[in-house]
């Protein structure tokens, strides 16, 4: 009886908010007392088809969506977690941080699932939540504070609105 409370704690605790599956290689470091980590609560999916992928990159505008190969061959911060987008439900990347510090996080949704972002299919967001528009975000947009434990922040994705640039699905 004891080991099945216990259990259900747990399984309680993994899934996070509201029941949100929490998901990626990383999930594991989302956990209570795990840490440091970023647990990222996605809201706005035009769809669920393709897959999900949150970036993690170096608080400093000069790095930020650099090329990986360039920022891992300088020893600078750099982490990759891709999902399948979930059928259902309310999906929660966990990614991992080396230290706590500032860092900055890009969120996409693949939606054609080529390994290449489309402008015009797929969609993005980042930790500020400000409507994107057309130019390229600036490191501010997606800065993320983490502390010692699991930081929690929510990113609603933003596809293209036409001539306005990305925008949420409903605004």
């Amino acid at each position: 009886m004891i080991r099945a409370c216990v259990a259900l704690v747990a399984i309680a605790a993994l899934a996070g908010p509201a029941g949100a599956q929490v998901l990626g290689s990383d999930a594991a470091a989302c956990r209570p007392g795990g840490g440091p980590a970023i647990a990222v609560e996605i809201t706005g999916l035009k769809d669920r088809t393709g897959e999900l992928k949150l970036e993690l990159y170096p608080g400093e505008e000069a790095d930020f969506l650099k090329d990986d190969h360039v920022l891992i061959a300088a020893g600078k911060t750099f982490r990759r977690v891709v999902v399948s987008t979930p059928p259902s439900g309310a999906p929660m990347l966990c990614i991992r941080v080396p230290r706590p510090g500032r860092y900055a996080l890009l969120l996409t949704h693949n939606r054609d699932g080529k390994n290449k972002f489309s402008f015009w299919t797929d969609g993005a967001g980042f930790a500020s939540n400000v409507k994107l528009g057309r130019s390229r975000p600036k490191v501010e947009q997606a800065l993320v504070e983490v502390g010692a434990g699991v930081t929690t922040v929510r990113i609603t994705v933003q596809y293209l609105r036409g001539l306005g640039g990305f925008g949420p699905v409903t605004p």
